[in-house]
């Protein structure tokens, strides 16, 4: 069951070659939009399977509109045993039980990712026409060759990447101890070998194509959010502008929820058809679905929350801020309120996205650039957080408070080994497809640097411009 791509991590050594994105598990796989429609599902008569230019998804294919389909049109539904999840209760396989109870809620993907390759080991599955037409290999940052781990020069994701292949190895020697005791009868992957490759193929087919909707009954009635397979609905790509959505329904009949994809908007002739997966930053996107999504509205960097860090970026900015290093009592009890000090603290705050700057960061540098304790009190803290509350404790702290950001995106920016520059000279040579993506994805993530850096200059500007400002 050994999938062929390349899983890396700094304790994993054996290498597969990349085939083609193109390659799914079965070179002519049965007609999915068929199987669909057999087993009790429809399909608009105006949709087909066709090879599109860029797919993020890997296989180079996708849904698309063989006619101008109307607005509000029903274009895909699918009855309660088409998707495919993991059923909470399998007394003919209890060891998938058990193996699931290790996989930490970070990782949902492969708790789904065992039942898929349960039935995947099953020529006779009920689900067998969909497992076949899924792709063979997928571009996620697990199975980059390590340079090209390497390459993507962003500490936060290098963390998630290694965190990940070695829970996948880790998790492979559970399995494998595990799978040593069972009787052949009781195997639930029919015999077959399972490693951390196929482990990561799994976990990867399910991150990347599955959706959490509404799952079956808990005891009091309510419905459990549940991740789950969708067949042929899974071939639409991602859009921040989409033209479908997922809908669910009861079948009067006998209560059971339906899933339906309509068309959110008119979508004409040889548009394919797109969902929006989310409101996700780019590490998330490459993690989970294997793409990068350019000039990405929610991107953004992750930075440590260090009084060194800001210290220095301070004197960049030619700003004097003693306070930074040493906080007096009353900002220290602010920075606890933000969560920036003592044990309950979380240090991670971003630049980028919607944001520009998180309000964390922006309220401990107005209150430790700030000699007014009596101003900040009067001050709520939504106001204190927020970038649109213009110079909330005056002109000068604002101006300091922006230079000191501005600063500190320079520092980030230095952190990356290459210049943008360099990148885009390294996109125009015959490169592989993971080296692509992890260029593409650093360039997008000194964009959001970039872009954190015009926005907090013009804004200096602005205020700069009100009044005159004497700032050391």
């Amino acid at each position: 069951m050994s999938s062929k791509m390349i899983l890396m991590a700094a304790s994993l050594t054996h290498t597969r070659p990349v085939t083609s994105a193109a390659a799914r598990l079965v070179p002519q796989p049965a007609d999915l939009i068929k199987w669909v429609r057999k087993e009790g599902g429809f399909v608009h008569q105006s949709i087909k399977i066709a090879h599109l230019e860029s797919d993020p998804n890997g296989l180079g294919l996708g849904l698309v509109a063989c006619n101008d389909i109307p607005k509000g049109s029903e274009l895909i539904a699918l009855p309660h045993r088409i998707p495919l999840k993991f059923e909470d209760k399998n007394e003919d396989y209890p060891l998938l039980m058990n193996l699931a109870r290790h996989i930490p809620e970070e990782l949902w993907a492969m708790k789904l990712g065992l039942k898929l390759l349960q039935e995947r080991s099953r020529k006779s599955s009920f689900w067998w026409t969909y497992i076949s037409n899924l792709p063979e290999t997928y571009t996620v940052p697990i199975f980059f060759p390590g340079e090209d781990i390497k390459n993507l020069q962003y500490a936060p994701l290098l963390h998630q990447v290694n965190k990940r292949c070695r829970f996948l190895l880790d998790f492979e020697r559970l399995l494998r101890n595990e799978l040593a005791k069972v009787e052949l009868d009781g195997h639930p992957f029919g015999g077959q070998d399972v490693d951390a490759s196929s482990l990561g193929w799994a976990m990867s087919a399910v991150s990347s194509r599955a959706f959490r909707l509404y799952g079956d009954k808990r005891p009091d009635g309510t419905h459990f959010d549940a991740p789950m397979l969708l067949p042929l609905v899974d071939m639409c790509n991602h859009s921040f502008n989409p033209n479908a959505e997922i809908l669910q329904e009861k079948e009067p009949s006998n209560k059971n929820i339906l899933v339906k994809v309509i068309a959110a908007a008119q979508i004409k002739q040889d548009d394919p058809l797109v969902l929006n997966y989310g409101c996700l930053n780019n590490d998330l996107f490459l993690l989970d679905y294997g793409f990068v999504m350019p000039s990405n509205p929610y991107d953004c960097i992750e930075l440590k929350y260090d009084s060194d860090l800001l210290d220095a970026a301070s004197t960049v900015a030619g700003v004097s801020a003693p306070n930074i290093s040493s906080p007096s009592s009353w900002q220290q009890r602010i920075l606890h309120h933000l969560k920036l000090h003592g044990e309950m603290s979380d240090l991670k705050v971003r630049i980028g996205g919607s944001e520009v700057v998180e309000g964390r960061l922006l309220a401990a540098l107005r209150v430790l650039l700030s000699k007014d304790e009596e101003a900040v009190e009067k001050l709520n803290f939504d106001a204190l957080k927020s970038l649109s509350s213009e110079a909330p404790l005056g002109i000068p702290t604002e101006v300091a408070a922006l230079r000191t950001l501005i600063a500190l995106c320079a520092i980030a920016l230095e952190h990356f080994p290459s210049k943008i520059t360099e990148d885009e000279t390294v996109l125009k040579k015959n490169i592989s497809i993971t080296t692509e993506l992890a260029v593409r994805y650093r360039i997008q993530k000194k964009f959001v640097i970039i872009d954190a850096m015009r926005d907090l200059t013009r804004r200096v500007k602005q205020l700069s411009s009100m009044e005159p400002i004497a700032v050391q």
